[in-house]
């Protein structure tokens, strides 16, 4: 069993509103556009970190962090990446990820907008964490944790803080 916290488009800020919220858990992802390399870097130093870029991202955040990231979480398939869309709308590249690895889990950032569903097409549960950070059009700042069991993901909990 293991904690997950899920945030994106950081832009420079991780604040201890957000770290109280992550204390618990054991990993986090980051769903790209952290900022600078500072930011993911204070995000590492916190918890253990599985990251991608974001278009905001760049230098040393290019170099580091992929522009995709597919992985196991106990028993769920993962995959993340910045700029993935949304059911029915995904980017031609998420798309292509998501039917080339069939995921049970798709995680994306960009759009700085909240939103949890299951994908019945794709079979797969769909999660934009929003935005955590200040930078952007969103008027609450967003995270997500919850908990991989095996095959199984369940007591997902929202982090919402004030712009």
């Amino acid at each position: 069993m293991k904690k997950i916290g899920i945030i994106s488009d950081t832009h420079t800020i991780f604040d201890p509103c957000v770290e109280k919220f992550l204390a618990d858990v054991d990993e986090i992802w980051h769903a790209g556009d952290f900022g600078n390399i500072e930011t993911a870097d204070k995000i590492a130093a916190f918890k253990p970190l599985i990251g991608v870029r974001g278009n905001a991202d760049g230098g040393d955040t290019r170099i580091v962090y992929p522009e995709s990231q597919v992985f196991q979480c106990e028993g769920v398939s993962v995959v993340m990446t910045h700029i993935g869309g949304y059911q029915g709308r995904y980017s031609p590249e998420a798309f292509h990820l998501i039917k080339r690895h069939k995921p049970k889990l798709f995680i994306t950032g960009h759009s700085h907008i909240l939103k949890v569903h299951f994908d019945r097409s794709n079979d797969l549960l769909f999660i934009n964490p929003g935005a955590c950070g200040i930078s952007g059009q969103h008027t609450v700042r967003t995270a997500i944790r919850f908990v991989v069991d095996g095959v199984h993901m369940r007591d997902l909990e929202v982090g919402e803080w004030p712009k």
